[in-house]
């Protein structure tokens, strides 16, 4: 199942994403990547209140982590220093990330998508994409750019957080 929402305001946007969130549960991958301009850091900080968990701030808590481990060792640690770092998160919430751009450092040589998916086969995983989504594909970084992704929306749940260039209201099954 693949959706995609656009809400006028970030006040009508958690009610609609708490309801997501009820929906998602039977799903083999419980991913929702929020989307959008602005409003994802908020909607993802004010879930959390609600839920009474905290967001995990994934480039500082990676970024300490690789700045003590040499660059050739840093994609072999990554999925695990990824893991550990989740592993302090509540159980029995949904895992909130952002700031998720560390990620796509070309050193790391990593899938930054498909890390994030295989945390979202053992518990709902709801994450701040750092990119956009252009013409129903989600982009991290312009044509060219070393950090530069281009992936489907195969297996990932997609909330619009703000008018995209897709248009607003749009939803997909």
């Amino acid at each position: 199942m693949t959706r995609a929402f656009a809400l006028p305001t970030d006040v009508a946007n958690l009610p609609a994403l708490e309801r997501l969130i009820g929906e998602v549960s039977d799903l083999q991958s419980k991913l929702i990547l929020l989307v959008g301009n602005s409003g994802k850091t908020w909607l993802l900080r004010s879930l959390a209140r609600r839920l009474d968990t905290a967001s995990l701030n994934v480039g500082v808590k990676m970024g300490r982590r690789l700045a003590a481990t040499p660059v050739s060792d840093r994609g072999f640690s990554t999925n695990g220093s990824l893991r550990e770092i989740v592993d302090y998160a509540r159980n029995d919430a949904p895992l909130l990330l952002d700031n998720l751009e560390v990620l796509f450092e070309p050193s790391l040589k990593i899938n930054p998508l498909n890390v994030i998916k295989l945390l979202a086969h053992s518990r709902l995983v709801i994450a701040a994409w750092p990119g956009e989504l252009r013409n129903d594909r989600l982009v991290y970084a312009g044509m060219g750019h070393p950090e530069h992704r281009d992936y489907t929306r195969d297996g990932v749940v997609v909330f619009e957080t703000a008018q995209s260039h897709q248009g607003a209201g749009r939803s997909e099954a």
